[in-house]
């Protein structure tokens, strides 16, 4: 590649690296803020402190058990970064796009959800559908059966009838083929 183009990449791409900072408000609040400077320059000071007083003729672990500027320093340091961290956390972040279809989305599936579980829902949806069940007594149009009459004593039975049993519970004798009265063919 040419120096002409690597030239022009190189102003392409630092383009880009300013845009990129522009649009970060991480960024934008690193370069800002004042506040937030003093934090990190005192956060820094305090921990190379800490770390000389540590790294100094004492065994590191006696200084971090005895040493009370350590502990100062490293205290200072602590709450210097919190606050640092609290700085970019209040960032004034990018405007969030809006997400129409997956708020759809997620009603959708949370409906099917409610209807494939609640069975009142469900009767409620289909009700809407297909309009409500309509819930009626079954009557008949038709009249009941008359109860057969009993057989009077003494009548003749009425033909294709079983004969009426006797009071004394045996069965009536048939009828004689050459009793008097009869018609015989």
């Amino acid at each position: 590649m040419s120096n002409k183009k690597k030239a022009a990449a190189a102003g392409a791409t630092a383009v880009e690296a300013v845009d990129a900072v522009k649009s970060n408000p991480y960024l934008q609040k690193v370069a800002t803020d004042g506040d937030l400077h003093d934090n990190v320059r005192v956060a820094y000071e305090s921990a190379r402190t800490a770390y000389e007083r540590l790294a100094s003729g004492k065994s590191p672990s006696k200084a971090v058990l005895e040493d009370k500027k350590l502990h100062a320093n490293l205290a200072t340091a602590a709450a210097a970064l919190k606050d640092v961290g609290y700085a970019l956390a209040d960032a004034p972040s990018k405007k969030k796009k809006r997400r129409l279809g997956r708020k759809l989305l997620v009603v959708v599936a949370g409906a099917g959800v409610a209807v494939a579980v609640s069975s009142d829902v469900r009767n409620k949806l289909l009700d809407l559908l297909f309009g409500a069940e309509e819930e009626f007594d079954y009557t008949s149009t038709t009249a009941p059966a008359t109860p057969v009459p009993a057989p009077v004593p003494g009548a003749p039975p009425e033909p294709g009838a079983p004969p009426a049993p006797t009071v004394s519970g045996a069965p009536p004798a048939p009828p004689a083929a050459d009793a008097p009265g009869t018609p015989t063919t």
